[in-house]
């Protein structure tokens, strides 16, 4: 069956003790994280390059054409304490409608999340488990704005979120992308992720690189290639939930 909880720090509440060891633990850092590596999207923060300004107003342009997008993602973890790297791959797809936003990711591993209606799901097929969390009004707003970073955000909604620092030009297979840098104006989020690392293609506003770095020296870093900007969306059907029988 699902476990169903608000997401601990956007709802002020946590349901932490029913998550066992084998689960994973969703307090609101690593939601964010999620979003941020997949793979979890200011006045303008404190700018390195006279850049940023011009950067964030295409966005704003660009986030108003921004209806859909579908991307293969291949995500790489980082611990540093034993120096290993954790390789993933999959696919992921973002919809927007007017304020709405759904997601979905589904990762060689048989994991898989969705996002829609305010309701984060996430499943992991080994224990067969579904994972539940929920958010609502402004909290909604904020969650999924952090879940689809880079993805059809505008460039203001970026900035009331983030301290900005303008890195310069990049091109990332034949794209042209503006290396942002950001630092979270929630105190509870840069706790826990010093700075986030987003290489975006303004001109479609989506991302071709995230990474996060946690203040361990952790990264989290998620690259995106065959985008399909603004066209249907493949097999939106393998991107359901779908347990093995009746999941745990």
């Amino acid at each position: 069956m699902d476990r169903v909880a608000k997401i601990p720090g956007l709802s002020g509440s946590s349901n932490a003790s029913n998550v066992e060891p084998m689960q994973w633990t969703m307090n609101r850092p690593r939601i964010l994280a999620i979003a941020a590596a997949l793979a979890l999207l200011p006045c303008t923060g404190m700018a390195q390059s006279g850049n940023l300004s011009a950067v964030l107003t295409q966005m704003d342009a660009s986030s108003k054409n921004f209806q859909k997008a579908q991307a293969s993602i291949k995500r790489e973890q980082y611990d540093r304490l034993v120096h290993d790297t954790t390789t993933q791959t999959g696919s992921i797809y973002f919809l927007r409608t007017g304020n709405s936003v759904q997601m979905g990711l589904k990762l060689d591993d048989g994991t898989v999340m969705e996002y829609k209606a305010g309701t984060l799901r996430v499943y992991q097929a080994g224990p067969n488990h579904v994972e539940t969390h929920a958010a609502s009004g402004a909290d909604q707003a904020r969650f999924q704005t952090y879940l689809t970073l880079g993805f059809g955000g505008s460039g203001s909604d970026l900035a009331k979120a983030w301290n900005i620092s303008d890195q310069g030009s990049e091109t990332i297979d034949g794209v042209k992308v503006e290396k942002l840098d950001l630092v979270s104006k929630d105190p509870s989020v840069k706790a826990n992720y010093s700075h986030i690392t987003m290489w975006v293609d303004p001109a479609r506003d989506v991302s071709l690189k995230l990474e996060t770095f946690d203040p361990a020296g952790n990264t989290n870093t998620a690259s995106y290639s065959n985008i399909r900007y603004n066209e249907p969306i493949k097999d939106l059907a393998s991107y359901a939930i779908k347990c093995k029988g009746k999941c745990e």
